[in-house]
């Protein structure tokens, strides 16, 4: 048992004031001769002061037993992670999860436990990752527990294992994904040997699945500090295992910018991204099409007779890419779309500064956008990373100038509904045919006159839309 300071003494004061639950959830395993602590990170986000509403305990207790003491007092019970000896209760609108102690061992193949329940609260504590989550909290009784140095290292803002790195991330590849992440979430430093451990077994990874990847990397860009997690990532080898378009962008120069390659571009443009994020931070589409915007690059580099270097079409190139990377990814769908928009609109802005858009072209940019439009503002702004003072003000300058172009416009018209003027049943009345292709085209025709010209009255459109059925021999 380690000895709490004044200060220590009083964030756990603070989070049973908050949480009276635990004393009373302990008083009752206490009742039936079990042992229950608040632990791993339950108690980190305690000490650091933002504890939310989900708390994680751990008993002596088997899983059975502790259906018996929860059973009539939670206000729910859920059973799903029973096989890995856990049990999940709600009470007072906290989410509890209680689990028995473990003696694990692993397969060395998979990342999934052979699970053992375990009856010493330090061996407990000896399996968990990091050892800033390996500290505990007895309830009712209120006793410290910290037998790896936890709260020193919580002190010090650095990531150490309880165990040694290799054992760690041999028992659980995982971890090394959680290290970056937890660096980019707490702002600490990961701990040398860690690193260096990370480095070495970074084909590790390999062992776990997309979907576990993909939660722990969503986490990690959510985080305070993304940048950090990310160069973790990158400067391991990690990245190259399910992200190694990331690395790629190390050996491109960007044409905007030829002091520093694309990577550091790709960096700042994330950083860029995360000021403008306002009330939506953390906001993970507008950060990936940060992080995605430009990986299209190194298959579409090309060096000119002057020596400039150009990436034309990276945008297409880059979309591509994207989708097939998040698809690898494992994520939703709908995400995906959302990401790779931004990734393939994200050159549209440039150009616009010479005066060459129409109002249809402002409309195309809108329609195109569709509701994406405010995030490709923010990434299109973010994207803007030159050292040349004239020429960021200019291109701001010429930003601005769209976006109140766009809210001239949008106060004529609604722009995020542009649809032709006559719907389908007014065109299959005027041209007498039935549902079909040719409803389709007149529908697509129209509306792109609509984008060319803005709106049309009706005696208008009916007589563009006889004119196109006209031409079209209908």
């Amino acid at each position: 048992m380690s000895v709490l300071n004044h200060a220590q003494q009083r964030a756990v004061a603070e989070l049973l004031r908050v949480s009276p639950v635990a004393d009373e959830l302990g008083r009752r395993f206490a009742d039936s001769g079990h042992e229950l602590h608040l632990v791993g990170g339950s108690v980190r986000d305690a000490l650091l002061g933002t504890l939310g509403d989900d708390l994680d305990f751990c008993t002596d207790a088997r899983p059975e037993q502790t259906l018996a003491v929860v059973s009539g007092w939670a206000d729910a019970i859920w059973e799903t992670g029973r096989e890995f000896g856990t049990i999940g209760i709600q009470k007072n609108g906290l989410r509890i999860e209680i689990t028995t102690y473990r003696a694990e061992a692993y397969d060395g193949v998979t990342r999934n436990p052979v699970v053992s329940y375990g009856t010493s609260l330090t061996d407990d504590l000896s399996r968990r990752d990091f050892t800033i989550n390996a500290m505990a909290v007895s309830v009712p009784g209120h006793e410290f527990t910290d037998p790896f140095g936890g709260l020193r290292d919580l002190a010090a803002r650095v990531i150490r294992t309880p165990a040694a790195p290799s054992i760690s991330f041999g028992d659980d590849p995982l971890r090394m994904l959680r290290a970056a992440r937890f660096a980019a979430k707490l702002q600490f430093t990961v701990d040398p040997p860690v690193v260096a451990a990370m480095r070495d077994m970074a084909a590790d990874l390999d062992r776990i699945t997309a979907e576990r990847i993909r939660d722990e990397f969503t986490k990690l860009m959510c985080g305070t500090d993304p940048l950090a997690g990310l160069r973790l990532l990158v400067d391991t080898g990690l990245a190259d295992r399910f992200l190694p378009e990331i690395s790629g962008l190390k050996l491109e120069i960007d044409e905007h910018a030829q002091h520093k390659d694309v990577y550091e571009h790709t960096l700042i443009v994330v950083s860029n991204a995360m000021r403008l994020e306002g009330d939506e931070s953390p906001d993970f589409v507008l950060r990936m099409a940060a992080l995605m915007h430009d990986i299209g690059k190194p298959a579409t580099k090309a060096v000119g007779r002057d020596g400039r270097v150009s990436f034309h079409h990276h945008e297409v190139v880059g979309a591509r890419l994207t989708k097939q990377r998040m698809k690898a990814m494992k994520y939703p769908k709908d995400v995906t779309a959302e990401v790779v928009g931004l990734v393939a609109l994200h050159l549209r802005f440039y150009g616009y500064g010479r005066g060459e858009w129409t109002d249809s072209a402002v409309r195309r940019y809108v329609t195109d956008a569709g509701p994406l439009l405010d995030r490709l503002h923010k990434l299109t702004r973010s994207d803007v990373t030159t050292r040349n003072r004239r020429k960021a003000n200019q291109l701001a300058t010429d930003y601005d100038a769209l976006e109140d172009r766009i809210a001239r416009i949008a106060a004529e018209e609604d722009l995020a509904k542009v649809r032709p003027d006559l719907d389908g049943n007014a065109i299959m009345e005027l041209l007498g045919v039935p549902p079909g292709p040719i409803v389709g085209q007149a529908w697509r025709h129209l509306k792109e006159l609509r984008l060319d010209r803005g709106p049309l009255d009706r005696d208008e459109a009916e007589a563009e839309l006889l004119k196109w059925a006209r031409a079209q021999g209908y």
